[in-house]
């Protein structure tokens, strides 16, 4: 089963995901931290959102990862937990800036098709029960 949870910036919706995955027993996705992990990845390759042919050509091959750890996943980039890099203003600056363009939000729509394959889920982010899990 998968809940999903969507709503504007700072209305509560990771606060209220993690409690109900909690209480439910279900691994919990903050979706918003993939699109930051793109972000710090974009920022530490000196990618710029504004060239779309440049983030066409690049976001496919981010190496990005949505890793079970736990009640969990863990976002990995290069195979490392980018967790203490990516609650900043600056890259969720630029992960709104990424999260608008059709190839980031196509790069990151299977990893979070595969985490609500792996087992009861609540997912939040943007599109979570229109588009990724219609």
């Amino acid at each position: 089963m998968v809940v999903t949870v969507d709503g504007p910036a700072g209305s509560g919706k990771s606060s209220v995901s993690r409690e109900m995955a909690a209480r439910l027993g279900f691994a919990f996705l903050d979706t918003g931290a993939l699109y930051r992990a793109l972000a710090l990845a974009a920022s530490r390759q000196g990618v710029d959102p504004a060239d779309h042919q440049a983030v066409t050509a690049w976001a496919p091959g981010v190496a990005v990862e949505a890793r079970l750890e736990g009640e969990s996943f863990t976002v990995l980039l290069d195979g490392a937990d980018v967790e203490p890099f990516i609650r900043n203003e600056a890259i969720s600056q630029l992960a709104s800036k990424l999260s608008a363009l059709a190839p980031v939000r196509a790069r990151l729509l299977e990893l979070q098709r595969a985490a609500g394959r792996a087992g009861d889920l609540v997912a939040e982010g943007r599109d979570m029960g229109t588009v990724v899990f219609p």
